[in-house]
């Protein structure tokens, strides 16, 4: 009897050491796809930072690793808006930058000494992994199947919604942020479980490091204090409960406030009260389940009312008076935005011009979750069925997720962990169910009221079927779970498979180096950022101010190393406006604003010949409208339009238009590339007016191969006629046009 114990014993010992091992290795497997799946961009093209804010990442983390922490912390930055400067130490969140410089000390420890630039282009893939395991932890502790883990952290791994902002080469702050959003979740409900307050001050050090990677920390910051308080509207109030969030609270307040750039933020904000309120009113709800075993029924009843009003007169009162007075800061101009999607477009035009901040198109989440989309729904249904406390937030994240993800493009980031774990637990059940050879147990029956479906399902048949013990009838028959189980594998299939091609087809292409395709078909490779950045780092003098629009400012920085007027930071919208100005105003205005801050050459892109849509003449209404935000006597949006309300460029267009600085620089000497009266513009599909713009104050310097990248230098007062006519007249006499190297217009197709 004993050695019969024994060897059951040993067998189920070893058969849970064989499904251990088992699972360690699909999870390492399902870590190495989540990379491999990002290395398109650096097989494809090279090992290069993508897009625009990465390019100040990869500056910082330049200057943190030559420099060390300290003078990092400390650095103000006089190459970036010129001539105000940046206090960077302070006006950024560090996080991304010390990671990638602690993984460059401790390879450099262990005599490996990789590149700080190859650090950064891996460290979104790299992450990515850990991504995928924290996901598993996250959802192994939301289902009791093993295999909803699983399929969680495989979807993750490579759903394009995630990838979009983790490819190799995207060094921006989401890199990590997604994977601490996730681990943080885990430990929040882990802490809740057990009512720890070691898991709860682990949730708080992994806020603390979330809170000095990426802003959107306040998503965490509000979603947590709501679970708390639905939970305790519902009645489900525990010392767990108190514990886990206090713990939370209180250590992670104190770990957030430790980032400059946040501060007092978290005691000082509205975006923050919700937290503290929760907080206090966790206390409250303390003290009264403490009175409650002290005092009798009706007395208890008549001091909670009471109670209850005092403390919410007095906390709103509070709450108002300290708001009015500033010592809160009122909510901002982006939590306005996400109630109401026409907003910033009205009040902060400067955010709404930024693509990702638009409301998101529906094919869009198609195209970033795919099959995920009718899945999701199926698993936050799944969690009613049994409603945890756990699943009470699968449930809360689930519908604010969606909700903002609906508003605005760059939150599918905070929508797909949740869409990937919900999916996964509607999966695990459906393949738990159909891929056991047998029909479900009596007991599983019960639960799932399994044999209520199979009996209402046998009803519908004939009487003769009816009777027949046949495994061919009913839903849990061999043929339904060939069926399931088959459609479940196709559709994983068509999953990875647009997975697949949507991250190396979308999302792998850096920004800086473009791919087009020839009339033959033909890739080609257009290299005029990189090329106009390199000519400005070798023929400008160091301390060269460029002027451009503000998209550019980061890229210019990083790799032409020279100062701006504005980057993509955006913190001084008055300074933006003003190069909007200038932009968009005549040159006798122009002139004296680029003169004022001492710019000596102007930056613009222009995809006119090649059908580059993506250019300065796209984006120029932006420009108008955020200066017209601040000089609305001087600058209005109207005077671009013509009559009938149309944007042209054409011999229709404005005088307003065609006198713009913009609208000069971009096609100044186009016309010689065609001939005489075929100028064409390929991005607005218009043929241009015979004779081309003029410059007086402005001369060209550098045209890049495909004209995507014009720089003009900005004349002195000497070279600069008194009267702008017969400066113009002047210009127009002696300028001698600069020779073209190609006999006509290349025509490229650009991805």
């Amino acid at each position: 009897m004993a050695a019969a114990v024994g060897d059951q014993f040993l067998q189920g010992t070893t058969g849970r050491n064989t499904r251990g091992m088992l699972r360690v290795i699909i999870l390492c497997t399902i870590a190495a796809a989540a990379v491999s799946s990002r290395l398109f961009s650096v097989i494809r093209f090279e090992s290069i930072i993508h897009e625009f804010d990465p390019w100040f990442n990869f500056r910082a983390t330049k200057y943190l690793v030559q420099n060390g922490f300290y003078s990092f912390w400390d650095w103000f930055d006089d190459r970036t808006w010129h001539p105000l400067g940046r206090v960077t130490g302070g006006t950024l969140y560090p996080g991304l930058m010390v990671t990638s410089g602690v993984i460059y000390h401790i390879l450099r420890l262990l005599a490996l000494p990789v590149d700080i630039r190859n650090i950064c282009v891996l460290l979104a893939p790299g992450f990515s992994g850990l991504t995928a395991l924290a996901t598993y932890l996250f959802t192994s502790e939301m289902s009791d199947s093993p295999s909803a883990g699983l399929l969680a952290a495989a979807f993750m791994g490579i759903t394009p919604g995630y990838i979009s902002r983790s490819v190799a080469g995207s060094y921006d702050n989401e890199a990590i942020a997604i994977f601490l959003l996730v681990f943080t979740f885990y430990l929040w409900i882990k802490s809740l479980k057990n009512g720890s307050a070691m898991w709860g001050a682990l949730t708080a050090l992994f806020y603390g490091y979330m809170v000095s990677a990426w802003g959107g920390y306040v998503f965490i910051t509000n979603l947590l204090p709501l679970h708390a308080f639905v939970l305790i509207c519902m009645g489900r109030y525990s010392p767990r409960l108190y514990v886990s969030y206090t713990t939370w609270y209180a250590l992670g307040t104190l770990a957030s406030m430790q980032v400059p750039f946040v501060g007092f933020l978290p005691i000082r904000s509205s975006d923050h009260m919700a937290a503290l309120g929760v907080f206090g009113l966790l206390q409250l709800v303390a003290f009264v389940e403490f009175i409650r075993y002290q005092l009798p029924s009706k007395q208890f009843q008549t001091l909670l009312r009471s109670l209850v009003l005092l403390v919410f007169v007095v906390a709103f009162g509070g709450l108002v008076l300290l708001t009015v007075s500033g010592t809160i800061a009122p909510w901002s101009g982006r939590f306005y935005s996400l109630w109401d999607t026409g907003y910033a477009k009205i009040h902060i035009p400067i955010i709404a011009s930024v693509s990702e901040h638009q409301p998101t198109a529906w094919p869009a989440f198609f195209f970033d979750l795919n099959m995920l989309i009718w899945l999701f729904p199926a698993g936050v249904y799944m969690c009613f069925r049994s409603l945890k406390d756990e699943q009470v937030f699968i449930v809360i994240y689930a519908v604010l997720a969606s909700y903002f993800a609906g508003v605005m493009v760059r939150l599918m980031l905070t929508l797909t962990p949740i869409v990937c774990v919900a999916a996964a637990m509607a999966l695990s059940q459906i393949l738990d169910t159909y891929l056991v050879a047998k029909s479900p147990s009596t007991q599983a029956q019960a639960n799932g009221s399994a044999e209520t479906v199979k009996n209402t399902a046998s009803s519908m048949l004939p009487e003769s079927l009816r009777s027949t013990r046949s495994p061919l009838i009913g839903i849990y028959s061999y043929t339904s779970k060939l069926t399931i189980v088959g459609s479940a594998t196709a559709y994983l299939l068509l999953f990875v498979l647009h997975c697949t091609w949507v991250t190396s087809n979308a999302y792998s292409s850096p920004s800086v180096v473009l791919a087009s395709r020839s009339p033959d078909g033909s890739q080609h490779i257009i290299d005029d950022y990189r090329e106009a950045y390199y000519w400005l780092r070798q023929n400008t003098p160091q301390d060269a101010k460029i002027m451009s629009w503000w998209d550019y400012g980061y890229q210019i920085g990083g790799m032409a190393d020279r100062p701006t007027l504005v980057d993509n930071n955006t913190w001084n919208n008055t300074h933006i406006a003003t190069v909007g100005k200038a932009m968009s105003s005549r040159e006798e205005v122009s002139y004296p604003i680029m003169r004022q801050h001492e710019v000596d050459y102007v930056l613009i892109v222009f995809g006119g010949l090649l059908g580059y849509s993506g250019d300065d003449i796209n984006k120029f209404l932006w420009m108008v409208r955020i200066a017209e935000g601040i000089w609305p006597e001087e600058v209005k949006e109207r005077d671009f339009f013509t009559p009938r309300g149309e944007y042209r460029i054409d011999d229709q267009a404005t005088p307003t238009m065609r006198n713009s600085l913009m609208y000069k620089m971009s096609y100044y000497n186009y016309n010689s590339l065609f001939p005489a009266g075929q100028a064409q513009d390929r991005v607005r599909g218009a043929r241009l007016p015979a004779e081309g713009p003029q410059l007086s104050t402005i001369e060209e310097a550098f045209t890049s191969e495909n004209w995507i990248i014009r720089i003009y230098k900005v004349k002195d007062l000497d070279n600069v006629g008194r009267d702008h006519a017969s400066a113009m007249a002047f210009e127009k006499g002696n300028k001698k046009k600069r020779p073209s190297k190609r006999k006509g217009p290349r025509v490229l197709r650009v991805e």
